[in-house]
């Protein structure tokens, strides 16, 4: 195995459990950026989202674009945090099924792993109920791909798991915060795009165009419903947090000065 496990932020978890819990019809994915230490230990500290080219529920591809675009951001976050980054590997969701990744998602591990040995990916199965309690769960899992395939045969892929810890985090740190901002208009362009598409077609009555902005409409609504109704009331709620935690910490100030003097 080429990694003996991996750490994530908490922010960064949350961000991607975020993403992951935006949409129950398609999957969607990101990647995932940091370090990795002499001891083949991953260190996840920043995300990337991307959008969705193509959104069948099934289907998680990620364009050699994407990927050029976050090695670019990869780097500018090392001069920026004076510390190696990387992208280190991919998450993506299942939602209403198992959290064990596919074939298809055990192959295109593979894949990223011929190009970088310590590529990892993580899964977020959300939408699914606990038989017993019938309450939502959210699953996770990490993993890296081995061929137990003889050598000189054909190789068959299979799923070999790696230990993930959760690093508790105090703050929002300004990546995970850039983020989770820039969710909802991922997901705002995503629709467009489907909308754009139609609108190249001649061939539509006025009944079917119309039918095309409803759903758009509809779409947009159900953004603002899910995702950044809940994000802006998060960010208040995380705002008046620091702004009583900062009263507190003033008045600490104020009374260490006092018994000083």
């Amino acid at each position: 195995m080429a990694l003996s496990c991996v750490y994530m932020t908490a922010d960064v978890y949350m961000v991607c459990l975020q993403h992951a819990l935006s949409t129950e019809k398609e999957e969607v994915m990101g990647l995932l950026i940091g370090e990795i230490d002499s001891k083949k230990v991953a260190h996840i500290s920043a995300v990337i989202m991307l959008r969705r080219s193509d959104k069948r529920k099934d289907r998680v591809e990620i364009s050699p674009e994407q990927l050029t675009n976050a090695a670019i951001q990869a780097d500018k976050l090392t001069h920026e945090l004076g510390q190696p980054m990387r992208v280190l590997g991919w998450y993506h969701s299942h939602p209403h099924i198992t959290v064990w990744p596919s074939h298809v998602d055990v192959r295109t591990q593979a894949m990223y792993q011929m190009m970088d040995e310590c590529f990892v990916g993580i899964i977020f199965s959300v939408f699914t109920e606990d038989k017993a309690t019938k309450e939502q769960q959210v699953q996770v899992t990490c993993f890296q791909s081995t061929n137990q395939s003889p050598e000189g045969e054909a190789p068959q892929f299979i799923r070999l798991e790696v230990p993930l810890h959760i690093k508790p985090t105090e703050n929002l740190s300004k990546l995970c915060l850039e983020s989770m901002v820039e969710l909802p208009e991922i997901l705002f362009q995503e629709e467009r795009d489907s909308y754009d598409v139609t609108t190249k077609l001649t061939f539509l009555s006025i009944l079917a165009q119309l039918n095309n902005k409803a759903v758009l409409t509809k779409a947009l609504c159900h953004i603002t419903e899910v995702v950044s109704g809940p994000l802006v009331t998060a960010l208040e709620q995380r705002k008046a947090i620091n702004i009583k935690r900062y009263e507190d910490l003033l008045k600490e100030k104020r009374r260490l000065i006092a018994l000083k003097s």
